[in-house]
């Protein structure tokens, strides 16, 4: 496997590799050193009009829409299958520029290419309807696709995030630009070099790598976009939203989460600490939808509790090219805050029962993976996104506490519960103000499983069937025959 990183990278814009319009440049940064690793194009509001204009030019030639859909489907096929010749440089770039363990780096490319082989299997099978209208009259659905598609991608996992976007775009007869993340926006690229071996019509997909608010903002805003499908934090969604609202623009968003797992008493507790290890501590708890706070029955809370202590300091911390269970966190920004809030928890009463602090004596962003107990369900600690390898366990006694607790958030991204009980585990999921609800294992589901938020955690669905909807509008059209 090389550990070789290209130097410098350039846009994607019109089926053309392209430097800034500025001729600006961006350093990339590898989070588990702190040192620069290669510069990529700087994409500024000049370099969103071209992509936009692209992307309009190819959507009015029907390059797409002309095409048949199972021949659409055959083309995300043919991008999953040009993803193996790059495997090993996007797990490389993965790990440099994201911060991913090797294994993590690893596994975007099967996950990638199960989106683009799933959504290339539905590109024939998205049917409209025929309405019974009486004697002499025809009616009959369509799904129109929007036109352009403007989409931002977070930096923890452009790759499958852009893919499975870009995929529900293309096979509906959109085009697309995205903007990729500036802190990690090389596998982006590589995805796009994918597309262009692949045959995908120019101007179909346009990668433009830039500042979130240079070019991001500049993509949200443009007067000749369609659509916007967006995933970050609230703050930057609503800033989208606004723009999106001067020109009535239908938005997918897919925001943060403080998402909560309830453990029964009944619970095994071996595999609820495997599991909500799984759902903290992966990728350094850079996740919308990890598990941030575990919600503990009292009789069961010191057992749950040193079951997690010991996962969390099990865990090796450093470089994920080495192999290393836990890397960086994205930026010395999100590390700086990842501990200023921890502070807060201990200020506010919480104990800490392991971690709470970087990691000294390695270089980069290296955040230890933080267990806080004695939480009480109105401290910031217990309402506020992390976005880092810190887990809150708060104790309950009853089910409607635990419930109140679980749903006492903006946030409605996530939520699971651990027990043995079918019917409570079906009532309680029933209850649950999430998106999703994982039953005795966080994540459960896959790329088939719709995926989206509740309340300020956005609204619309990635993933699964329910996503193409979100990428189609109903043209409906009636015949006097």
């Amino acid at each position: 496997m090389t550990t070789e990183i290209r130097p410098y990278w350039k846009n994607y814009i019109g089926g053309k590799w392209v430097d800034g319009s500025e001729d600006g440049r961006l350093a990339v940064t590898d989070p588990a050193s702190g040192q620069p690793i290669c510069e990529v194009a700087r994409g500024t509001a000049r370099d969103i009009d071209a992509a936009v204009a692209a992307a309009r030019a190819c959507f009015d030639s029907r390059a797409l829409l002309d095409m048949p859909p199972h021949e659409r489907g055959a083309l995300m096929f043919r991008i999953a299958d040009e993803l193996d010749k790059a495997a090993d440089e996007i797990a490389t770039v993965e790990c440099f520029d994201n911060g991913k363990t090797l294994a993590n780096g690893r596994g975007e490319i099967p996950l990638t290419q199960r989106y683009l082989r799933y959504y290339g299997g539905m590109a024939d099978k998205l049917e409209g309807r025929q309405i019974p209208l009486g004697a002499g009259l025809l009616d009959y659905t369509i799904h129109a696709p929007y036109g352009v598609s403007a989409q931002i991608v977070p930096w923890n996992g452009p790759l499958p995030v852009g893919a499975r976007s870009i995929a529900c775009a293309l096979v509906t007869g959109n085009t697309v630009v995205l903007k990729s993340p500036e802190d990690s926006p090389l596998s982006l690229f590589l995805f796009a070099e994918a597309c262009e071996r692949a045959g995908v019509p120019a101007g179909a997909v346009n990668i433009v790598c830039g500042l979130g608010a240079e070019a991001g903002a500049a993509l949200a805003a443009h007067d000749d976009i369609d659509h916007i499908v967006f995933t970050g934090s609230v703050e930057t969604g609503k800033s989208v939203l606004r723009a999106a609202a001067e020109r009535v623009i239908p938005c997918v968003m897919e925001l943060g989460g403080k998402s909560g797992g309830i453990v029964f008493p009944d619970a095994d507790l071996d595999q609820v600490a495997a599991s909500a290890a799984a759902g903290i501590f992966k990728h350094a708890g850079q996740i919308c939808s990890a598990g941030s706070r575990l919600i503990v029955h009292r009789s069961i809370y010191d057992q749950v509790v040193a079951r997690l202590v010991a996962r969390a300091e099990a865990l090796s911390v450093g470089p994920g090219i080495e192999g290393c269970d836990l890397g960086p966190l994205i930026s010395a920004r999100q590390l700086d805050r990842v501990e200023a809030l921890c502070r807060v928890g201990v200020e506010e009463g919480a104990t800490l029962a392991t971690g709470g602090t970087r990691v000294t004596g390695l270089d980069g962003f290296f955040m230890a993976p933080t267990v806080f107990t004695d939480v009480r369900p109105d401290m910031r600690i217990a309402q506020e996104e992390f976005f880092g390898p810190v887990v809150v366990v708060i104790p309950f006694d009853t089910t409607e506490e635990a419930i109140a607790i679980a749903n006492g958030t903006d946030y409605g991204l996530a939520a699971g519960l651990y027990t043995r009980d079918l019917t409570l585990a079906h009532t309680v999921a029933d209850r649950l103000v999430a998106g999703q609800v994982y039953v005795n294992q966080w994540w459960a589901g896959g790329v088939e499983t719709p995926f989206g938020g509740m309340k300020r955690s956005g609204y619309g669905r990635e993933k699964g069937q329910e996503a193409l909807l979100g990428y189609v509008q109903t043209k409906n059209v009636g015949i006097k025959l």
